[in-house]
């Protein structure tokens, strides 16, 4: 139970789940496995979060040819690329920084966490690890990249504001999969994977959004670290055109078991408060299949939750 920090355990035991501690923990190592370093190797994209020089946390989205992630030796990682100009964590990344990253396969429904330091090197990162582990397919959409268009050139300069865009709320309650970056007291940066059927994501207002949190690992790395530090941020893909919508904000888990009874496999609900919003159209070169729902996931909410104070 070492590896855990104090709010991790807080959320275990208040959701009744402190005895599978031990067995969780027991998954989280420091070490890249030879099966984990060669599934990094056949990866065409990585997320990664950290915070920026305000506190702000926020999670981008690198690219590249399967290889830009290699493992090298037990403990450390290289990254052949770094964010674009205009991305959030652009000049954070220039220095060293805590970060959290995840590697997800749609087309296999893997995923593989990973948190450690990171220092700049020539034309990406190298990390040292703390951590690494893998989680299980749950909610995970099946998609397969395919060719980019040929018209794709480069990432456009990014759009700011402080609320979401009729058409980025679209793209907000069309989702089947977003990412979320927290950290904890100490600044430790971790990056996660939520996944559900279209609607699962819901947009109260342009600042404020809402979605369940399912039955998933036990770790509660992303919970736990909410309970100390409410500071998060979300990456949006956009599959189909290569845009990805970047939000930073705080976050708070609701724990009232009404709310959650009333959307379907909901075990809590977690709101999010968006104080600053990046999107940059052409930021991947990916473009990706219709997606194969998980089985796993459970109907979208039926109706629109109405705002809360």
């Amino acid at each position: 139970m070492g590896v855990y920090h104090h709010g991790e355990r807080t959320v275990q035991q208040r959701a009744g789940l402190n005895d599978h501690a031990g067995f969780t923990a027991a998954a989280i190592r420091n070490e890249i496995p030879d099966v984990a370093a060669e599934f990094l190797s056949r990866q065409p994209m990585l997320v990664v979060g950290a915070a920026d020089t305000d506190g702000a946390i926020w999670a981008s989205l690198l690219t590249g040819a399967p290889g830009f992630v290699t493992a090298t030796g037990p403990t450390g990682l290289t990254i052949d690329a770094v964010p674009p100009d205009g991305d959030p964590l652009h000049d954070v990344l220039a220095r060293p920084a805590h970060v959290g990253m995840i590697a997800v396969e749609p087309a296999t429904r893997r995923r593989m966490r990973m948190n450690g330091k990171a220092r700049p090197v020539a034309g990406g990162l190298h990390v040292d690890l703390d951590q690494v582990f893998a989680n299980c397919p749950k909610y995970i959409q099946q998609r397969r990249p395919t060719p980019a268009p040929s018209v794709h050139g480069p990432a456009a300069p990014p759009w700011q504001g402080t609320e979401l865009t009729p058409t980025q709320l679209a793209l907000v309650e069309a989702a089947d999969t977003f990412f979320i970056a927290t950290a904890d007291r100490a600044g430790n940066a971790d990056a996660s994977h939520r996944g559900g059927s279209p609607g699962f994501l819901q947009a109260l207002t342009p600042t404020r959004l809402c979605w369940p949190d399912y039955v998933g690992n036990a770790m509660f790395a992303t919970l736990g670290n909410i309970e100390v530090d409410p500071r998060a941020g979300l990456l949006l893909p956009d599959w189909d055109t290569g845009a990805v919508l970047q939000l930073t904000g705080t976050a708070a888990v609701d724990w009232d078991p009404g709310r959650a009874a009333a959307v379907p496999g909901a075990q809590r609900i977690v709101d999010f408060t968006i104080d600053r919003i990046v999107q940059i159209d052409r930021a991947s070169p990916l473009r990706w299949t219709a997606p194969a729902y998980s089985r796993f996931n459970p109907p979208a909410p039926t109706g629109r939750e109405e705002e809360r104070p």
